[in-house]
């Protein structure tokens, strides 16, 4: 285990680094297609002038310009423009909270999973990512969310996993495994207050937002709802490989329904309840492959739940296959919106969909390498495959 000192010293490094990367767009202002070029692209200078903060525009007031997230992400960008009156001033503002939040985000794991912990500062996928957008706000309170959970600590869990909703949508899939490890215990009056502590915090910080301005409000479950394929997923890969596919809504419904029924049957296999720690990455990237979109900084959410859900050193290859298919997509996005932002050069649709393929792959091995480690042990009980396909045998 590294020390705390350590620990502490590769995340600052690995905080400069990332700096260093996203560093030559502020020199060109983030210029098109320069900023896919140099793969320094990011969020913060970019919606800084469109979305209005430039003018201290409230960020759910309008009905087509709302801010795109949840709204503690809104506040964030909303508070933060106050300070500021340039979209340089503005990232590099930003910049300084998410390093704190990563550093805090490191020193975490360490106390999580201390003999892997030195693997998020040193992940290059991560390293290349930690500027983009601001999920590193509803990282942490994931991250906590699980920390408490694991301890047991179901009340400063709850409350944790209701401001990450709140922040970004995706810790809401990690419901499903609350509730099955919460069941496999028999603590059912514990999954019941850990439901309704989690829904009356998403209220509390919800309503006033959605009273007072609904439809902007609104605007980003609209716009998840009436998404198209969207960049980095399965479903554009295979437009761009010449497979249309229509009814998108209702295929990559069928896709996310089909990974959650095989969690399911994964969780009653377990022998041993698992913690939530083992099986969060499994969850959310199940629901990454299946989503209409892979946003190139949703690696710095499945990054620590891999990192925590490591078990032994024989999964490390696997872990870091996997960290090579994000980097290769890393690049591959950013050249492929190159090539369509009028750059002389690029990398074209065909190669961008083989190697979003490639990234989804690899994704798919360390799920499997991890459910395989947690299936050696089977349940002795009976599993859900007996339930489902044993009892009928008597039958004729």
């Amino acid at each position: 285990m590294l020390r705390f000192r350590a620990v502490l010293v590769l995340a600052v490094l690995a905080s400069l680094i990332s700096f260093a990367k996203f560093s030559p767009c502020e020199s060109t202002s983030w210029a098109t297609p320069d900023q896919y070029i140099h793969a320094c692209y990011s969020d913060l200078p970019s919606l800084f002038g469109a979305r209005g903060l430039d003018k201290n525009d409230w960020p759910y007031t309008s009905e087509l310009n709302s801010v795109e997230y949840p709204v503690l992400t809104g506040m964030v960008m909303f508070l933060t423009a106050k300070f500021v009156d340039s979209p340089i001033a503005y990232f590099n503002l930003n910049v300084i909270f998410l390093v704190l939040l990563f550093i805090g985000l490191v020193l975490l794991i360490r106390k999580m999973k201390p003999e892997f912990s030195y693997l998020l500062p040193l992940a290059p996928a991560m390293i290349a990512s930690l500027f983009i957008n601001w999920d590193l706000w509803a990282i942490i309170t994931m991250m906590l969310a699980i920390y408490w959970f694991d301890r047991k600590s179901y009340l400063f869990s709850a409350l944790a996993i209701g401001i990450s909703i709140s922040t970004k949508f995706l810790p809401i899939f990690l419901l499903l495994p609350i509730a099955f490890i919460l069941w496999r215990q028999d603590r059912i009056k514990d999954l019941l207050k850990y439901l309704i502590t989690t829904a009356v915090v998403w209220l509390a910080i919800n309503l006033p937002f959605a009273l007072t301005t609904p439809t902007g409000w609104w605007r980003f479950y609209k716009l998840n709802l009436e998404r198209a394929a969207d960049w980095g997923s399965l479903w554009l890969a295979f437009n761009q490989l010449g497979l249309n596919l229509t009814n998108l809504n209702y295929l990559s419904l069928l896709l996310l329904l089909i990974g959650i029924t095989s969690i399911a049957i994964f969780l009653f296999e377990i022998k041993s309840t698992p913690t939530l720690a083992s099986v969060a990455f499994i969850v959310l990237a199940t629901v990454m492959v299946a989503s209409k979109v892979y946003s190139p900084q949703y690696v710095l959410w499945l990054t620590p739940l891999a990192v925590i859900a490591l078990t032994s050193t024989k999964d490390l290859p696997a872990f870091w296959i996997w960290q090579g298919g994000e980097v290769i997509y890393h690049i591959a996005i950013w050249q492929h919106l190159a090539s369509v932002t009028g750059a002389t050069f690029g990398l074209p649709a065909a190669g961008y969909a083989g190697l979003t393929l490639l990234r989804i792959a690899t994704t798919l091995y360390l799920i499997w390498i991890l459910a395989k480690r947690a299936l050696k042990a089977r349940n002795p009980q009976g599993s859900l495959f007996d339930l489902l396909f044993e009892a009928s045998k008597p039958y004729p």
